[in-house]
């Protein structure tokens, strides 16, 4: 049984959700405009096959802002982009950027708190106001 939100707690949520879906719903739209100018992100960092890499990148931000705004298999959702932030971290602005760049550990370091945050709504689900049901337990 889900315990009772107060209105600010209702508020909180819903403003946390819009926010993280926002922040995948930017990075969505500019992959989606300029899908070249992704893949040379991608390939510039060294992987392989990027232009599919970008594409995957996308519909994979796509399906989070779903997820996010829907409250749909919201924990797994939060979990995978949890694990999608840090990766990002670590592969566009790990170690190796640092030392050209020093700029890149705070891109670096801003992955972690929003890492958090996904990790934390994971934990605490999508609330109980504008949150389907599909894909809980």
């Amino acid at each position: 049984m889900e315990a009772v939100q107060s209105p600010w707690q209702t508020a909180a949520i819903l403003i946390a959700r819009l926010t993280l879906a926002a922040m995948f719903a930017m990075g969505a739209a500019f992959k989606f405009m300029d899908m070249n100018m992704t893949a040379g992100y991608i390939a510039a960092a060294g992987f392989p096959f990027p232009l599919f890499l970008a594409w995957c990148a996308a519909i994979l931000e796509t399906l989070l802002v779903i997820a996010l705004l829907t409250g749909a298999f919201f924990t797994p959702a939060g979990v995978v982009a949890a694990v999608y932030v840090v990766f990002l971290g670590f592969a566009f602005h790990g170690p190796s950027h640092w030392a050209g760049n020093q700029a890149e550990f705070g891109a670096f370091m801003s992955h972690f708190p929003f890492a958090a945050g996904l990790l934390f709504a994971a934990v605490h689900g999508p609330g109980s106001v504008l949150a389907s049901k599909l894909g809980r337990g």
